[in-house]
């Protein structure tokens, strides 16, 4: 078997596979003020937020190309590949995994499987590292997918908003709501659902006390059974350090990592935010 993984560019790839010859990246384009970019290509992180900042209206993401997908599972073929695992961002959130679905049977000698993975960002990340590890050990497909459906559905994902007028701007949240919300100095928490879908979790007021009902989140969901678990972070590095010094601080003793949003997911939920995900080992 020679495997290839393929995902986009709204992973939060782990520094051990960086530059892996099997791994592949679709790039998701952003465009700011009409202008488009590929997440940090021509624009750093920090240009990023502050021209999100200075624009009434959100940067516009798209989806992968399914164009660019089909080509390269062409090349792949040529190359003597034969199998492919494809881990994209969630279903949820992107209409991009429904859409490749139509290229499964498309080469008669590539075994092709695209999971939904549900997710994005750091898990997402996890995810390959995963498909790219087992099949280094020299695990076959079937059990290489069999790892990562486990992991996937063990998978969970919390998000922190700090600013409600963002989500405004995003149409997720009405100007009315907005304004009662940062009257009541309330933050609310997010999650990815069952079916990879974000939704609230709670609505917390102060962020003192957000970012103490993220502890006690993080804590309930690790509490049975090993993980990574990352803190990831929308220009927010002292927050994401606050809260990895509350869990070492508490005993927390699962692998802990801070990591930075793409600007892909940031256009979503906002500079200031901070979300953990947490991904079983396997």
């Amino acid at each position: 078997m020679k495997l290839a993984v393929v995902t986009d560019s709204s992973a939060a790839l782990p520094q051990s596979i960086e530059g892996h010859a099997d791994l592949f990246c679709l790039d998701i384009p952003v465009a700011i003020d009409g202008q488009t970019y590929v997440e940090s290509r021509k624009l750093t992180m920090s240009e990023f937020y502050e021209q999100m900042a200075a624009n009434e209206e959100l940067p516009k993401t798209s989806q992968p190309s399914l164009a660019e997908l089909d080509d390269l599972l062409m090349t792949l073929q040529s190359k003597n590949y034969t199998h492919v695992i494809g881990l994209f961002l969630s279903s949820g959130i992107s209409g991009f995994w429904a859409n490749s679905q139509f290229l499964k049977n498309e080469y008669s000698d590539l075994v092709l499987a695209i999971p939904d993975t549900k997710i994005t960002s750091a898990p997402q990340g996890q995810m390959v590292e995963t498909a790219l590890t087992l099949a280094q050990e020299g695990c076959d497909f079937n059990r290489i997918l069999e790892k990562l459906n486990e992991q996937i559905a063990g998978t969970k994902a919390f998000i922190l908003v700090d600013d409600l007028n963002h989500l405004v701007k995003g149409g997720r949240l009405s100007n009315g709501s907005a304004l009662l919300g940062n009257l009541l100095s309330i933050k609310p928490i997010l999650y990815f659902n069952d079916q990879g879908v974000i939704e609230v979790f709670e609505k917390v007021r102060t962020e003192k006390k957000a970012i103490k009902r993220l502890v006690e989140i993080i804590k309930e969901e690790t509490s049975d059974g090993d993980f990574n678990v990352a803190i990831i972070h929308a220009n927010a590095e002292d927050k994401a350090k606050e809260l990895y010094q509350h869990l070492k601080e508490s005993g927390f003793d699962e692998t802990l990592s801070i990591v930075p949003f793409g600007s892909v997911i940031a256009t979503h939920v906002g500079e200031g935010a901070i979300a953990f995900g947490i991904t079983p080992k396997v």
